[in-house]
C-alpha cells in the first residue's frame, strides 16, 4: 500500500496528515476551517484516497498560513507516497462539471514544477477564495507535478471551486494509478 503520514509544525501552523493512496476514500478532515475541511473531503472522496488530516494554525490572524501549509503537507505526502513511481500512469486530466461551474484539471507528476491557474473568484465576505491558488501552488511546488487549472464557466463562488477540488481528485487519481502494462518509470529518461 502506498501510504505515509506526515507532521509539520512551525511556528504559525501545527499539521498531522495521513494519506493512502490506494484507499476508498475515507476521510477524517479538521482544519478550523470549515470550507477546506469541505474541500479536502471532497478531494477524498472523489480520488479514493483515504485523507485524515488533524490541522490548526494562526487563524486569528488570517486563513492564509494554514491554507498554504495544507498544500505543502498534501503535496510532500503525495511525493512520498509514490516512492520512485515505479508503474505509475503518470499524467492524468478531468473536464468536471459542477451545476453552471466547469472546470479543467491536467496533471504529470514529472518530478518538475509548472503551475498554472486560471481561475476568477467573486469578492466574497465569507471565504477569501484567492487562498485556494496558494494551496494548489504549494501542492504542486512540494510534489514536483505540473498542474494546470482552468474554470471555463461559472458564476458561483463554491460551485467552482468544488469543480477544481473534484477536477483535481479525478485527475490525480489517473495518475497515480498503478498500470500493469507499464514497467518500471513511466519515462525514457528512467527517472522522474
Amino acid at each position: 500500500m502506498r501510504k505515509t503520514g506526515i507532521k509539520r509544525k512551525t511556528a504559525e501552523t501545527d499539521i498531522k496528515l495521513l494519506l493512502n493512496l490506494d484507499g476508498n476514500g475515507n476521510y477524517k478532515i479538521k482544519t478550523t476551517i470549515p470550507f477546506i475541511d469541505h474541500m479536502l473531503s471532497l478531494f477524498s472522496k472523489h480520488s479514493l484516497i483515504n485523507l485524515e488530516i488533524k490541522a490548526n494554525g494562526d487563524t486569528e490572524v488570517d486563513n492564509h498560513h494554514l491554507v498554504e501549509d495544507l498544500g505543502i503537507v498534501l503535496g510532500e505526502a503525495i511525493k512520498k507516497s509514490l516512492g520512485k513511481k515505479t508503474g505509475i500512469t503518470r499524467y492524468g486530466n478531468f473536464l468536471l462539471p459542477m451545476d453552471e461551474a466547469l472546470s479543467y484539471v491536467a496533471i504529470d507528476l514529472s518530478g518538475r514544477t509548472y503551475f498554472s491557474f486560471d481561475v476568477k473568484f467573486r469578492k466574497s465576505v465569507d471565504f477569501d477564495y484567492s487562498l485556494l491558488s496558494e494551496f494548489f501552488r504549494a501542492v504542486s511546488s512540494s510534489c514536483g507535478m505540473n498542474l494546470h487549472i482552468k474554470n471555463h464557466t461559472g458564476k458561483n463562488n463554491h460551485h467552482i471551486a468544488e469543480s477544481i477540488f473534484k477536477g483535481f481528485a479525478k485527475a490525480l487519481q489517473q495518475a497515480v494509478k498503478i498500470n500493469k502494462k507499464i514497467r518500471g518509470i513511466p519515462s525514457t529518461k528512467k527517472l522522474l
